[in-house]
């Protein structure tokens, strides 16, 4: 058995305990269950689910496959990433000139305008530092203070769900999905259209994706948007997640092409996707955090994840979804549904089959 082949064998039989049909045992299915109530449930829809399943790309094609790679799963905090892309877009359309400029200077109304807020800019947002404080889509942004995730190195020392003091946006560094989703509605007014529209327009499109992915929002979470004719648009704001349901559900190929604009440096043959240099910089350690960049988990120290590069960044959703871009190797991986606890070992495995490749 190949060093490959038996680190597939380890994935698939280190599935995730969570049932593949959520509505079999719901309070084994999700992170919803670590927040206080009321905020504790779903509020978008969720599906069933498939086996562990993969795809491993080398040298811009795909070398193996495994479990089920063409059906489409929810992707839980990929989508984090799928943001940091769509930022890119806006700011290769001029949208988004510089990431360090203030949100509320080119959009207003939604949540910045508070003496706190309004110093918060786009590139704090992306790093994770924003410290926003308010309330989007009906969920306070304290719903997800002293958020402890596997791979932050010194996680916080508090209770979930309390308000922990604020501190001066960009000084401080905590996993929150709630700002993930102020972030998402920022993108929506900035565009002024639908972000589900503009990914398939400006990324999953031109790389050649299929068409079969969906990303949904909350069952509430509908909004009026001004459109450029003047009318009034009824569109939805999707979340950058699947904690309270909804989300990006996308196919493991789907996402392996995804990675591959990582490698090509957003470019896909001759076509520039993304700015030049952008998801470079994607991937380039933040101040405060140096094990994250915008929005991806980064292995600067080589000890977050052992036996890949240093180069290395990752995409990482909860219920163990993981894209991996190997600059080192030439290599995307994706993985879907493994058990978390499992990551790690993994990738370790892979690395040494992709090195004596």
């Amino acid at each position: 058995m190949s060093n490959l082949t038996a680190a597939i064998a380890f994935a698939e039989s280190h599935e995730v305990s969570w049932p593949r049909d959520p509505a079999t045992d719901p309070s084994t299915w999700g992170v919803h269950h670590d927040d206080p109530p009321p905020f504790n449930r779903l509020r978008g829809p969720v599906h069933a689910r498939g086996p562990v399943s993969g795809v491993i790309r080398r040298r811009g094609r795909e070398i193996a496959a495994w479990g089920e790679p063409d059906r489409r799963e929810l992707t839980f905090s990929v989508a984090k990433t799928y943001l940091a892309l769509l930022a890119g877009v806006a700011h290769g359309r001029g949208l988004l000139p510089d990431v360090h400029e203030p949100v509320v200077d080119r959009v207003q109304g939604i949540g910045f305008e508070s003496p706190h807020n309004r110093a918060i800019t786009w590139a704090h947002l992306l790093e994770q530092t924003s410290e926003w404080e308010g309330s989007c889509l009906g969920l306070p942004d304290t719903v997800d203070r002293y958020r402890i995730v596997a791979y932050d190195p010194k996680p916080p020392l508090g209770r979930k769900g309390d308000a922990r003091p604020l501190q001066t946006p960009g000084s401080y560094w905590e996993y929150n999905d709630v700002r993930i989703n102020q972030l998402s509605l920022a993108l929506l007014h900035l565009f002024g259209a639908p972000l589900p529209e503009v990914f398939r327009e400006s990324i999953t499109g031109p790389i050649g994706a299929s068409d079969d992915w969906r990303w949904v929002g909350y069952d509430d979470a509908w909004l009026d948007l001004p459109a450029a004719d003047g009318t009034m648009r009824r569109v939805q704001s999707v979340p950058g997640g699947t904690h309270w349901g909804g989300g990006v559900s996308i196919s493991a190929r789907d996402q392996a092409l995804i990675g591959q604009l990582f490698l090509d440096g957003g470019r896909h043959g001759d076509r520039q996707i993304l700015p030049a240099g952008w998801v470079e910089r994607m991937m380039q350690p933040g101040a405060l955090a140096s094990f994250y960049g915008w929005l991806m988990w980064l292995n600067v120290d080589g000890k977050t994840f052992p036996g890949a590069s240093t180069r290395s960044a990752f995409m990482v959703g909860a219920g163990g979804h993981y894209i991996w871009i190997e600059p080192e190797h030439d290599a995307v991986v994706v993985v879907r549904w493994i058990d978390p606890a499992q990551g790690t070992a993994l990738v370790a495995q892979l690395a040494k089959a992709l090195a004596q490749d």
